[in-house]
């Protein structure tokens, strides 16, 4: 696992009973979880395999801009 700097928005969902990890940047990169932690962890293992996935469909990849700004 890489140490991206992609910005991940987490929240409490309670349609999904769980914390949700979105990674703006990265279109549909989305990971769940029980916890806070659990959460972050696991959308960690998603921004990576987004990233390969990308490259074998020879797809780009953005650079990651750092805080996004939302209204």
């Amino acid at each position: 696992m890489k140490n991206y700097k992609y910005e991940v928005i987490i929240y409490w969902s309670d349609e999904d009973s769980a914390y949700i990890a979105e990674v703006p940047e990265l279109p549909g990169c989305l990971a769940d979880g029980e916890s806070y932690e659990e959460a972050l962890q696991n959308v960690r293992i998603i921004i990576d395999e987004w990233i390969e996935t990308a490259r074998n469909l020879e797809r780009p990849i953005p650079e990651p801009r750092g805080k996004l700004m939302y209204a």
